[in-house]
């Protein structure tokens, strides 16, 4: 079964995937209720006019007008209720809008009765406009159908009424006499013939303006939906500098930045990912980085990539961070902290108390962080139709290579020294005289001073 839909009507090959239509048709509920909630205030105000409208004309023994509204109102509430019920299925609001221009229409063809006045009279009603009112009042759901459906029906009774005024008075009630038209009961057939076109031009453009919008509603549903995927895959910094570009992005655009750069790693990874099964594997990876994400994000870093076990982040590479060393060194020391607790807890409960995933650490897990800063690059690298948003730049390279050093060094974190006093003039609490380690790094060319984080 696929997994999108064409929308309709009108939409051609325009389509969108099940989820993009749910969030189009909770706005449309929503219009739904605000359709009947206009309705209702249609429906009383015209009833207190009534109400407090003087009678101008003797009163005929039978009265419909009182019997109408009340019949309008029962309307309106019957749709009111369904509309917070969530059942309104098409048949429903196709049958409504017939219903609303019935009952408009059903209203003036009561003045002649309740005026006792010839059927012509009711012509010149101003009521007559309120067609527009309920052809328009469809228009909130952005479906043209419902505005064909309304602008149809509002023709088809406007020429009944017309119909039955030539046809109630015996002869032919008609004039082409403007005035004599305007001044009594007789039937002036251009007007009413105005009055048609009027309607229809009106709904067919109000129509084709809808098919329109809705193309743009959906489409505008599918982007931000897209967006949301995007912040999934991409830092939400670097998701939005994406979205919000005024020009589509191209490889090699990018920006210098003075960054931090987090690597963490999961040591001997292969070696797990041969013992047990994949599913076991993705479990531990899934638990893995679900306690890792939340600590980064909550100092301040960007989750750049996942790569298998690895995780590279940055700190004040796709928005400027003044605290990016020392915010990277602080979320190194709590990564190794949460992973020796996962390691050391006993059962769920616990880890559940202690907000730690509840997939049990493989015995003897370790891992491995680094940290490094220097100029980055941020933008977007490969060819025009396969691009990747990311961070590069050598603090990327050295981190990674000092988080492969942790093996070698037996430790579980390791700084650049140059990062290390930077992120203690950014406020970083440590030592005063730290010790450093002078080591021959695999692929640097010149020996590197270290840290020992842990």
């Amino acid at each position: 079964m696929s997994d999108r839909i064409t929308i309709e009507p009108g939409g051609g090959d325009l389509s969108a995937p099940h989820r993009v239509l749910r969030t189009v048709r909770a706005e449309q509920a929503a219009s739904e209720w605000m359709i009947s909630w206009i309705e209702l205030a249609i429906v009383l105000t015209f009833s207190g006019l009534y109400a407090i409208a003087p009678r101008t004309a003797p009163v005929a023994s039978l009265n419909p007008v009182p019997w109408i509204l009340l019949g309008y109102l029962l309307v309106v509430g019957l749709r009111l209720w369904f509309s917070y019920r969530g059942w309104l299925p098409p048949w429903i609001l196709t049958l409504s809008a017939i219903v609303d221009i019935a009952l408009l229409m059903a209203l003036i063809w009561s003045f002649h009765v309740q005026y006792a006045q010839p059927a012509g009279f009711y012509l010149k009603a101003p009521t007559w406009a309120y067609v527009f009112i309920f052809i328009t009042l469809r228009a909130l759901r952005f479906e043209p159908r419902y505005v064909i459906v309304a602008g149809t029906s509002a023709m088809i009774g406007w020429a009944v009424l017309v119909g039955y005024a030539l046809l109630a008075v015996p002869g032919a009630p008609v004039t082409r006499d403007y005035l004599a038209y305007m001044s009594g009961p007789l039937v002036l057939l251009g007007a009413e013939f105005d009055k048609l076109i009027t309607i229809a031009v009106v709904t067919v453009i109000l129509a084709l303006a809808l098919d329109r919008v809705r193309r743009l509603v959906i489409r505008a549903a599918s982007d931000a939906e897209a967006a949301r995927d995007l912040k999934r895959f991409f830092a939400p910094e670097a998701a939005s500098r994406i979205t919000s570009a005024a020009q589509p992005l191209q490889p090699g655009q990018g920006e210098i930045r003075t960054a931090t750069v987090l690597q963490i790693d999961i040591k001997g990874f292969t070696t797990y990912a041969a013992m047990f099964p994949p599913d076991r594997v993705i479990a531990l990876l899934t638990a893995y980085q679900g306690l890792v994400a939340p600590i980064v994000r909550r100092h301040g870093g960007s989750i750049d990539k996942f790569i298998g076990d690895g995780v590279m982040v940055t700190f004040g590479a796709f928005l400027p961070r003044p605290t990016h060393a020392a915010d990277a060194i602080r979320a190194a020391l709590e990564v190794v902290a949460a992973v020796r607790a996962w390691k050391q807890e006993a059962t769920p409960e616990a880890r559940g108390v202690r907000q730690l995933p509840l997939e049990p650490a493989p015995a003897g897990l370790e891992i491995g962080v680094a940290v490094a800063h220097g100029e980055v690059v941020v933008g977007a690298i490969g060819e025009p139709d396969r691009l990747d948003y990311t961070v590069v730049g050598n603090p990327v390279n050295l981190a990674a290579k000092l988080e492969k050093h942790t093996r070698i060094e037996r430790v579980e974190g390791l700084a650049w020294l140059a990062t290390y006093r930077l992120a203690g003039e950014q406020g970083l609490a440590q030592s005063a005289d730290p010790a450093v380690l002078r080591r021959a790094i695999a692929g640097l060319s010149d020996p590197v001073d270290l840290v020992v984080l842990a």
